[in-house]
């Protein structure tokens, strides 16, 4: 008798096996984790987000996710309704050079970084940003782990190798800190997909923005996205490719990264470059997307090319013409995204392999408040969010409408430090109202702009 029953208890725990074990893939199957929190009911649609990145190392004097939570009044204020973390997970170890190692070579998925605080620090920011009406995304690095990831040891057989048989660093990069997965492997596929459910649940997260999308194995972006929007099925979850490929938004991804457009801007600005090149990138970005839903998510500056190129100030002109370049890049059929500090003028460049405290003190309120009238502009513009594009520039200024059934905006941002007179189409001569003041403007044949000015205009 106790045979039997021990032959039953077997078959018990082989059937409770192969319903954790089963493909994470089938949203049939129950998940081994427990659904932390509640539904965020106040997620915004793909077209109404505000992305607002935050470097934790530099975020804060404290460099932590503590340090986020503190500051996110400030960070609705500014009107964003979206905190994108840099990845939160622990890092590979580093030689002996001062730096802390690249937040992209993860060591653990499942875990955070102990040098940004726990799980429960998280899960109580991801509540406190949820009571002020914002989504939070994770950064998910796909392609590749650190050297110390404990999948090296575990599961060599996850990682691309070359003819000798050992494991590879991405093709065609000097990224020596971390080694190349093999898309082709299903276990890792589906482990990779585990990982990134267990913190949709454990840490109720809004979704994620996806490194090195592009060269993600074929296949694992509609896999993942199908399961991870199985997960909460009343709410939306947001999903950012930091790639230019149409067929991520097959795929299920609600944005694309806009790589051109930002190397068009900064082309007028340092090249002297037409304006003109701003619709150009615009149609590029868009060629063969036939969803008007989708949208590419445009920047000023980002954590990358905040480090390679510069500040939003050393790139496009100072203040002013920083300013300028956002405008377009927020209105331009596009969802915006705010990287920490560029909304008060900050000039130190943040090298997000070390901690660069960003010193808040030096806010240029001025400057901060013309983020904020941008941003409240777009919240409130159907028009910007969902509108038709006709671009109408000139050499000299970036000039566009957008309209969306009784709505029109006219935009108008001089992106040259000199003094210039646009000749208006015909098409957009006639009485306009100021979006900000509410003051009547005429657009006739000419209209003057001085250094870096814009104008936001509405019928």
């Amino acid at each position: 008798m106790k045979s039997n029953i021990n032959i039953v208890y077997t078959l018990i725990l082989a059937l409770a096996f192969v319903s954790c074990s089963s493909s994470d893939n089938d949203s049939t199957q129950p998940s081994p984790y427990q659904q932390y929190g509640a539904p965020f009911d106040k997620m915004p649609n793909k077209e109404d987000a505000i992305i607002y990145q935050v470097n934790i190392r530099a975020f804060s004097q404290a460099g932590n996710l503590k340090g986020v939570q503190d500051r996110l009044t400030q960070i609705q204020e500014l009107g964003a309704n979206v905190v994108y973390l840099m990845p939160i997970y622990p890092v590979g170890k580093v030689k002996a050079s001062g730096e802390l190692g690249s937040p992209y070579a993860v060591q653990d998925y499942k875990a955070v970084n102990p040098d940004f605080g726990t799980l429960q620090d998280l899960q109580v920011l991801v509540e406190e940003a949820h009571k002020k009406n914002m989504a939070v995304v994770l950064d998910w690095v796909a392609n590749h782990t650190a050297w110390d990831n404990a999948w090296i040891t575990q599961h060599p057989d996850w990682y691309q190798k070359n003819e000798k048989g050992e494991i590879i660093i991405p093709p065609g990069t000097n990224y020596n800190d971390v080694a190349q997965l093999d898309f082709n492997n299903a276990e890792m596929k589906n482990a990779m997909i585990d990982a990134m459910s267990y913190w949709v649940y454990t840490a109720n997260i809004d979704g994620f923005r996806c490194d090195y999308a592009d060269f993600v194995g074929p296949g694992f972006w509609t896999d993942a996205i199908t399961k991870l929007r199985s997960i909460k099925k009343t709410q939306k979850i947001l999903m950012l490719a930091e790639g230019s490929k149409v067929s991520h938004f097959v795929a299920g991804f609600d944005y694309t990264f806009g790589f051109n457009f930002f190397s068009s801007l900064e082309k007028v600005f340092k090249e002297n470059l037409s304006a003109t090149t701003l619709q150009s990138s615009n149609a590029t970005e868009y060629a063969n997307n036939y969803n008007t839903e989708n949208k590419v998510v445009r920047y000023t500056t980002n954590h990358d090319v905040n480090l390679t190129d510069g500040t939003p100030l050393e790139l496009f002109g100072g203040k002013k013409g920083s300013v300028a370049a956002f405008v377009v890049a927020a209105y331009l059929k596009s969802v915006p995204m705010i990287y920490n500090g560029q909304e008060i003028g900050y000039a130190q460049r943040l090298n997000y392999f070390s901690r660069t405290p960003i010193d808040w003190s030096t806010a240029d309120n001025e400057m901060l408040a013309e983020y904020k009238k941008i941003i409240a502009f777009r919240n409130s513009s159907n028009a910007i969010k969902k509108g038709t594009f006709t671009g109408y520039s000139s050499d000299a200024v970036s000039a566009f409408t957008m309209e969306k059934d009784t709505e029109k905006v006219l935009v108008l941002s001089n992106l040259t430090s000199s003094s210039i007179k646009y000749l208006a189409s015909p098409a957009i001569k006639g009485t306009w109202k100021d979006a900000f003041t509410g003051a009547s403007v005429t657009v006739g044949t000419e209209i003057s702009l001085l250094p870096f000015q814009y104008l936001i205009l509405k019928n």
